[in-house]
């Protein structure tokens, strides 16, 4: 069986999500929204939806909506990442504004010192600092925090932090895969972004590929699978699904066959449901073509 894959009309979904923002923003008596601004495709997609969305608005009412993006680098990321969410922001004519979060999780050597030492934990702790800095800027500024999380890495296998960059009031690309949020930054003017290798930068040169092993095509083609009918047996078997993981084996990857790869995301949907459990924040229902 062939997994149907889904496409889109650009500016349809983009005025589907940029609309779904101002109604929410609108029914929470808020003045706009804050994002974090990373320079990666997530980030830039919504705050160029967004921006979109809040002229259009903000033309023909007198309530005006603003769109503020706090650019928060730390020592495991690249230059070229705050460099990325300037251009962003500049182009898209944005408020914004660069804090270093760096004394912040030295900071916390005081209070969890056996957290900061392990990679993976410091990792966390640098997401929740983000959304702490992200979650008082909108009660200070009373602005709606927007969530940049897509469908694959929230509601796939659940690849965020729960209290970290999980905790948003609204994710605008969350019915979005990684496949189709690279299409929408490239229609959307940032053809370049939407090629950059993705990266939670929160640990010195990591990549989403390394981390999990497996691509987000991969990802986005499972869930697909599961939700088209294949049980476990078919999506082993599955010539897309196969055609995808073979590249990403050892020795290159980290796991050693299809199944095994294959075990791995489901067990990360396992966890990313129970997630979803804790916090779901909403997302807009967009139009999809299968094919």
């Amino acid at each position: 069986m062939k997994i149907k894959l889904p496409n889109m009309d650009h500016e349809t979904v983009a005025n589907e999500i940029g609309d779904f923002i101002v109604k929410t923003i609108l029914e929470f008596n808020m003045t706009g929204g804050v994002m974090g601004l990373s320079g990666g495709v997530d980030s830039t997609t919504v705050a160029a939806i967004t921006k979109k969305a809040f002229d259009k608005h903000n033309k023909d009412n007198d309530i005006k909506l603003e769109l503020v993006g706090y650019i928060l680098p730390s020592k495991a990321n690249s230059p070229k990442d705050a460099e990325d969410g300037i251009k962003v922001a500049e182009k898209l004519g944005i408020r914004y504004e660069t804090q270093e979060i760096e004394p912040i999780i030295s900071a916390y050597k005081q209070s969890n010192p056996e957290a900061v030492e392990v990679p993976y934990h410091k990792g966390n702790i640098m997401a929740r600092i983000r959304a702490n800095i992200l979650s008082t800027k909108s009660a200070t500024e009373k602005k709606t925090l927007i969530g940049t999380g897509n469908k694959d890495e929230d509601f796939g296998v659940g690849y965020y932090t729960l209290f970290g960059d999980g905790a948003v009031h609204l994710s605008p690309i969350g019915n979005l895969s990684k496949r189709l949020v690279r299409q929408m930054a490239a229609h959307l003017g940032f053809p370049e972004i939407a090629k950059r290798v993705a990266t939670a930068g929160l640990e010195p040169d990591q990549t989403d590929l390394s981390d999990l092993g497996y691509s987000y095509k991969t990802v986005e083609l499972v869930m697909l699978g599961l939700e088209q009918g294949l049980n476990f047996q078919e999506l082993i078997k599955n010539e897309q699904i196969v055609q995808e993981i073979k590249p990403n084996l050892k020795p290159v990857g980290k796991f050693d066959d299809v199944e095994q790869t294959i075990k791995d995301i489901l067990e990360r949907h396992r966890i990313a449901l129970g997630k979803m459990r804790i916090i779901h924040p909403p997302a807009p229902e967009i139009t999809l073509n299968y094919e």
